[in-house]
């Protein structure tokens, strides 16, 4: 193999915008095939990539033999279930977060992963953005001395009973959505997992529209709100005992504002750092091609994703 085959299981915003676009452009993947239930889709989808197979049943993409891997962003509570067919069905998974609803489901998918051999993994694309990479490095180093608290909010209004994110039956929510991201990105640069959670939850009817959360770490602090019911704003701020580092555009870099990296060391000096842009989905896709191609290790496995879910059960346990 010199080339991963991929289909796209739906037709969903994510894929069409984001996701389609990023196989197009990768170095080393295709769209091959798309399945969509409602007719049209996956060939309005399939039009601006030339010769892509388009098919009425998700389950005849996974029978294409010549499918090497799929993409899933269907509705959340559909994750656990497609990943397991698709892997099943020989195919490499990468699913759109969450893939799971509860952490215990993760370590079902983890085994299904290991009996099949093959790559099953949750389509994190922060963790493949290089500015990302470099707020890990230089918490590492000590840049801001030893880092004490984390700060971050992240939103935006929608409040379309019609959407799914609105929808408890397939696993809306605020945290599902977004409130994975701070602490994805918490997570990721410091290598530790909460030992603690607290957390107050705003719901409505059956989904979690807005939450605050305060956790500990073994060595830190944090504190962050995700709603779906504001102004669409997004922040990340590591604060240490000799400077801080705040995140410009963490979560949707280059879509919201600049990936830029500001500073603060402890003479009180800004500096700034900025990234040439990154399109971060195109990264995930190629960091993924090579796993599947060369064996190369992925930087965001399954195992990584079950300590996020835990941290989101343990918010949804402690919400009031």
């Amino acid at each position: 193999m010199d080339m991963v085959n991929w289909g796209i299981l739906s037709a969903a915003k994510i894929a069409r915008e984001w996701v389609a676009p990023a196989i197009h452009n990768s170095e080393r993947g295709r769209i091959a095939a798309i399945a969509s239930r409602t007719p049209g889709k996956a060939e309005a989808l399939a039009a601006p990539y030339g010769d892509v197979w388009c098919h009425s049943d998700y389950d005849a993409l996974l029978e294409d033999p010549n499918i090497d891997a799929v993409y899933i962003p269907l509705p959340n509570a559909a994750h656990v279930t497609w990943t397991e067919r698709a892997l099943k069905a020989g195919k490499h998974v990468l699913c759109e977060k969450p893939i799971a609803l509860e952490a215990d489901q993760i370590d079902h998918l983890i085994r299904v992963r290991d009996q099949t051999g093959l790559l099953a993994a949750e389509a994190f694309m922060v963790t493949h953005h290089p500015q990302w990479h470099r707020v890990r490095s230089l918490i590492a180093e000590g840049a801001i001395g030893r880092l004490t608290h984390v700060q971050g909010g992240f939103s935006f209004f929608n409040d379309d009973p019609q959407n799914i994110r609105n929808d408890a039956a397939q696993g809306g929510g605020a945290l599902r959505d977004i409130g994975v991201y701070p602490s994805v990105t918490a997570r990721f640069v410091t290598g530790e997992e909460p030992d603690n959670v607290t957390a107050r939850i705003d719901w409505e009817h059956g989904i979690d529209a807005s939450a605050r959360v305060w956790a500990e770490f073994p060595s830190f602090t944090m504190d962050f709100f995700v709603s779906m019911r504001r102004h669409p704003w997004q922040q990340m701020l590591f604060h240490g005992t000799a400077g801080w580092i705040r995140v410009n555009a963490p979560f949707n870099a280059g879509a919201y504002a600049d990936e830029v990296i500001e500073i603060a060391d402890r003479t009180g000096a800004r500096r700034i750092e900025r990234h040439a842009a990154v399109d971060q989905y195109t990264a995930q896709i190629d960091a993924f091609n090579a796993t599947v191609l060369d064996g190369d290790a992925f930087g965001c496995p399954l195992e990584f994703s079950r300590g996020n879910q835990r941290m989101i059960d343990m918010i949804y346990a402690a919400g009031t």
